[in-house]
């Protein structure tokens, strides 16, 4: 009897042992401490420099949290399409797609499993940063539930990144193409909608203009991961609707749209015989 466990499919265990038994693997975690460590390091000294006391305090502890939470979230949307929009498309340029696609693995085994051995790897690098979080919980001001939530959200982020990711990397052929594809997508979710918001909320700050830029906001992952951090920020925008919050409409929409990305991707990924008429 095989003592392995039986979701732990050959294509996973492939997947599992060239991310993590590397030299890379170590090197690109290490280079991601580093550089959000700085930025920690670096707001705190810059805030304990300007105060007499030359501590944090409970309010200065909250801001070193929202902006090391911001600063992960940007650093999570520029690894995440790396990690992912090329797992589908490495195979064929590299001539080993038809060679998987003969093995007694389904189109949405692979699918899944590159899926999720390419998001173990990032999802351990973002638990290696939790002992960062300490300098926040030593000086109060922010609560475990918040810390907790805006973990979850970046499990989210990663699943829909990851899932544009394998979408592009599946039906495009080249590497390259997909990964500024798939880039191109995490502009456009954080970009395109900012700038609505500040075009619709320059119309007006009052009754319906306002709720429509809560609308455009909560398709942004840093306005939504800012509402998670600071509540009252969500009930400005939706005062008519006091309890919608804007990762309701975060996580529902997107929800949907990974779905048929990783559906999408399942269906495509093996050629498609054309009926003869």
């Amino acid at each position: 009897m095989n003592s392995k466990l039986n979701w732990i499919n050959p294509v996973m265990e492939k997947e599992f042992r060239l991310r993590m038994r590397t030299i890379r693997s170590p090197i690109a975690i290490l280079v991601y401490l580093l550089a959000i460590g700085l930025f920690a390091l670096g707001f705190a000294y810059i805030n304990m420099s300007n105060q007499q006391a030359g501590v944090l305090n409970a309010a200065r502890s909250s801001e070193l949290f929202y902006f090391l939470s911001g600063a992960q979230l940007v650093l999570i949307a520029f690894m995440t399409p790396g990690l992912t929009a090329g797992v589908v498309s490495g195979e064929r340029e590299k001539q080993t797609l038809n060679m998987l696609l003969t093995t007694q693995q389904s189109s949405g085994t692979i699918i899944l499993s590159k899926l999720f051995a390419s998001l173990s790897f990032m999802l351990l690098t973002v638990v290696a940063t939790m002992p960062l979080y300490s300098i926040v919980f030593l000086y109060g001001g922010v609560s475990p539930k918040q810390v907790l939530s805006v973990f979850v959200f970046y499990v989210f982020v990663m699943i829909l990144f990851g899932s544009v990711g394998i979408f592009f990397s599946t039906i495009l052929k080249k590497t390259v193409i997909s990964v500024i594809a798939t880039y191109g997508f995490v502009l456009f979710v954080f970009g395109f909608t900012a700038l609505a918001g500040l075009f619709f909320g320059n119309l007006g700050r009052q009754g319906m203009n306002e709720e429509i830029l809560g609308y455009f906001l909560s398709f942004n992952p840093m306005a939504v991961l800012a509402s998670l951090m600071v509540p009252d920020f969500a009930k400005e925008l939706f005062k008519g609707h006091k309890l919608l919050q804007m990762w309701h409409i975060f996580v529902g929409s997107y929800t949907v749209l990974l779905i048929i990305l990783i559906w999408l991707s399942v269906r495509y990924l093996r050629p498609i015989m054309k009926r003869k008429k």
